[in-house]
């Protein structure tokens, strides 16, 4: 198993891939423990505080629902959120590429709002920083024991999902977790620099724009007013979002951890970042995820920036800043309007001192970002 080998787990355990899929599924965590970077490098241990508080987050996010369908005849089932999914007749197939047969057990993971693409760590924007407007992101498996299924080439597995679009087309993307080396930077006054330290940068998620035409958008149906798209892929996180942009310019974002935040972030592996920071634009259903960390700050600017000049001047929206050190959890929630840089800088900055919360207190935190 390399680096990108992970497992599926958690509300179904019998999923585990045993080494069967090349994706990162961080619906639970990769145990990357001695891992081998290219370099030859052994990836850290999980932070101790950071395992703490993604196990948290993920204990209290979405989970999946699950069906049971024949292979032979397909079935449409519904989920909670009354999204229709239609797996045709004998598009499944087992490992060996032989059609399946029988039962076949259905399992659905929606993610529809800011809450659970935090909880999640699934947050929406592309590997270059766009922010992307949320129609909902899917999560579909097909198992059958304990043996994966996969789609036949031919097949799709199509999706109604109820939605008011302004546009009539939504484009679709498919995203993986992946874990990067870097060993350049910017640091407290957004000038680059390079150092010898290895840190690792987790996205939560990359998304890439479908290319295959068939399953490229999200055709909205104003006759029962939903989005009809195709999933042509299992165990892949799919995401039906639009681009957002405004003409305003744009700057690089600073979010400086005045107080309490865990150092041991810059140096996690495998998604157990200890400290955090999400950002919600105002009115929009999206979750933008400052990963990147600063390099080498002094007391006081230790934090996260945003991608180079990816952030409109006078957006208005709200940050989560979130961090777990020694068992306590911290957080402060953080309404601003994005300012422009003083004469002479190249960044705008935001302070946050998150202070101790209670384990149901940030729950109720991270739920208020659906009315931000």
């Amino acid at each position: 198993m390399n680096l990108h080998s992970f497992y599926v787990a958690g509300s179904i355990a019998m999923l585990l891939l045993c080494g069967a899929c090349t994706k990162q599924m961080k619906n639970d965590p990769a145990n990357l423990s001695g891992a081998k970077l290219s370099t030859g490098a052994v990836a850290a241990a999980p932070d101790p505080s950071g395992l703490k508080l993604h196990e948290f987050l993920r204990a209290n996010g979405p989970a999946f629902e699950t069906f049971n369908v024949s292979a032979q005849q397909g079935e449409t089932v519904t989920t909670k959120s009354g999204k229709k999914y239609t797996i045709p007749r004998n598009s499944l197939l087992n490992p060996d590429g032989t059609p399946a047969s029988g039962t076949v057990t259905i399992s659905v993971k929606e993610i529809s709002n800011a809450a659970n693409m935090i909880f999640a760590d699934r947050p929406t924007a592309t590997n270059n920083g766009k922010a992307l407007e949320s129609f909902g992101e899917f999560f579909v498996v097909a198992s059958q024991g304990t043996k994966l299924l996969k789609l036949r080439p031919d097949s799709a597995i199509k999706v109604q999902a109820p939605a008011k679009p302004n546009d009539q087309r939504i484009p679709m993307w498919n995203g993986d977790t992946t874990v990067t080396r870097d060993i350049s930077g910017y640091n407290y006054l957004n000038q680059f620099i390079t150092i010898s330290t290895q840190v690792s940068a987790n996205k939560g998620v990359d998304w890439q724009q479908v290319t295959n035409p068939a399953s490229a958008y999200a055709l909205f149906d104003g006759s029962n007013g939903t989005l009809n798209f195709r999933l042509d892929s299992l165990i892949k996180w799919t995401n039906c979002d639009r681009l957002y942009n405004t003409p305003t310019p744009k700057t690089t974002v600073l979010g400086y951890f005045n107080t309490n935040y865990n150092p041991a972030t810059g140096t996690s592996f495998g998604g157990e970042e200890p400290s955090m920071l999400y950002f919600k634009p105002t009115g929009i259903n999206s979750i933008i995820k400052f990963y990147n960390t600063i390099f080498t700050p002094p007391a006081g600017f230790e934090g996260f920036l945003s991608y180079q000049n990816s952030v409109s001047v006078g957006q208005s929206g709200t940050f989560l800043a979130i961090s777990s050190i020694a068992g306590q959890f911290y957080a402060e929630q953080k309404t601003v309007v994005i300012g422009t840089p003083a004469p002479g800088q190249t960044f705008t900055s935001v302070t946050f001192n998150p202070a101790p919360v209670t384990p149901a207190a940030l729950v109720a935190l991270i739920n208020s970002m659906n009315t931000k």
